[in-house]
């Protein structure tokens, strides 16, 4: 039987926003926030020539910038002030919560709570500087690079000033963008990292949804291949619903306590998702394939007569193109690893079943301690098969679509599970919130009823 909470939740409707003050504030500011974001996107740097920039985007098409492009909205392609958008901040995050889990120093400074957590915060934005740093510099030196290689000048005064330049306001882009997020969590509707890369994956939308019924307007594109491509996209999307939200739930007994109506124990669940590792085994897997790539083609052609490393890289790249049968296990193969390693990163079976001990909290037929930890890790070992196996399917399948059916329309599917998990995580916020108002409401109305009768 649904609790009260969950009816109550059930009941909300669209007309409860005109009386939720807070929510609509905290909707616009989200709102305005991300216009801002876009509005930077077409913020060029200094020095840099715009009319040369659609060279640099057609020769790293394939690339890990092409990918880490689809993040940024199209800024990187633009090379505008964000161009390396929050990709810096995750890949620091990401970085500073593995060292957590391999270092035993940063892990004393995890369990200190608060204090713990604004140290590695802090760390997390040093190495966010440090890697836009670096990303920095040698985009600036691929530009100056582009215009020797192609005959346009694409910097419009190569030398160090320029790469300085570039690697300061590059910076300063990421960092803005770091705050924004923090202000969109903080005083906004769901997670503000996460909200601006899906902003920048549903800019291209419209361009691509164009471009597909161009198609089949002009018949380059069958009816039928047409409609199979919505219908797909739509079963994508249902699909990654249900599975996002798919759990295994452990039944957790605390001891008997005495209550009014006697001995009573309480009873609680451990949901473990399915998908514990979310996004990051693809974009994982997706950046160490395309990185030869990505070389290559800042290298240019000199790369293969120069050494035999370099007919290697050429060579390989070959054999990593979009769609290949390589490029297709190899990437099935990085996904499935990262899965099972970021789940163990993220999920400790030994913590857990400490806790639980520390607390007098047991599952049923389950010895506390070692024998708890052991059957954690292999539910945990089980359902992470059925993640990886689901997050092989969300990421091969259009792979395979645009390579043996030869469709135009691409979307990723490390795009697609980007929205429809922040749209799912940021709808439920605001429900969260239409519900807090809600009973809000029933306080008061509880209260001016306690008032008359006295």
């Amino acid at each position: 039987m649904a609790s009260a909470a969950d009816q109550m939740a059930q009941s909300i409707s669209l007309s409860k926003f005109a009386k939720a003050t807070d929510l609509k504030k905290r909707l616009w500011f989200t709102i305005g926030a991300l216009i801002v974001f876009r509005l930077l996107s077409y913020v060029p740097l200094p020095g840099v020539d715009p009319t040369a920039l659609g060279l640099l985007s057609e020769r790293t098409t394939g690339g890990v910038l092409d990918f880490f492009n689809t993040f940024s909205g199209g800024s990187l392609s633009r090379m505008s002030l964000i161009a390396l958008g929050v990709m810096p901040y995750i890949t620091a995050s990401i970085v500073v919560q593995l060292a957590t889990s391999l270092s035993p120093k940063l892990a004393a400074i995890k369990k200190d709570g608060e204090s713990g957590r604004k140290r590695l915060n802090q760390y997390t934005r040093y190495g966010t500087v440090l890697l836009t740093a670096v990303q920095g510099y040698f985009i600036a030196v691929g530009l100056e690079a582009l215009g020797a290689s192609n005959g346009v000048q694409a910097v419009i005064e190569p030398g160090m000033a320029f790469r300085v330049a570039a690697v300061i306001s590059l910076i300063g882009g990421t960092m803005f963008l770091m705050w924004l997020g923090e202000q969109i969590t903080s005083r906004g509707i769901g997670n503000g990292v996460s909200l601006i890369i899906m902003a920048g994956i549903v800019a291209h939308l419209p361009t691509t949804l164009v471009n597909l019924l161009e198609g089949g307007r002009s018949g380059s594109l069958d009816p039928l291949r047409l409609i199979g491509i919505i219908v797909a996209v739509v079963a994508l999307v249902l699909f990654i619903c249900f599975m996002e939200r798919a759990q295994r739930r452990i039944l957790i007994q605390y001891p008997k306590r005495q209550t009014q109506r006697g001995m009573q124990a309480d009873r609680s669940h451990l949901p473990l998702k399915i998908n514990t590792a979310g996004v990051i085994p693809p974009i994982f897997a997706s950046s160490l394939l395309l990185m030869p790539l990505t070389i290559s083609q800042f290298a240019g052609q000199r790369v293969a007569g120069e050494s035999k490393w370099g007919d290697f890289i050429i060579t390989l790249n070959q054999y990593l193109q979009h769609g290949s049968p390589v490029y297709m296990l190899l990437y099935g193969a990085g996904i499935i690893f990262f899965s099972f390693f970021y789940t163990a990163v993220v999920f400790n079976p030994e913590e857990t079943a400490d806790n639980l001990k520390r607390y007098g909290g047991f599952v049923p037929g389950i010895r506390p301690g070692k024998n708890t930890e052991n059957y954690f890790d292999y539910v945990l070992t089980r359902i992470t098969v059925l993640g990886a196996a689901y997050l092989t399917i969300i990421c091969l399948l259009p792979e395979y679509l645009v390579s043996a059916l030869s469709i135009p329309f691409y979307l990723g599917g490390t795009s697609l599970l980007i929205v429809v998990n922040v749209t799912m995580d940021t709808v439920t916020q605001i429900q969260s919130h239409l519900l807090a108002h809600q009973y809000g409401d029933l306080i008061k109305r509880a209260k001016l009823k306690g008032g008359r009768l006295r």
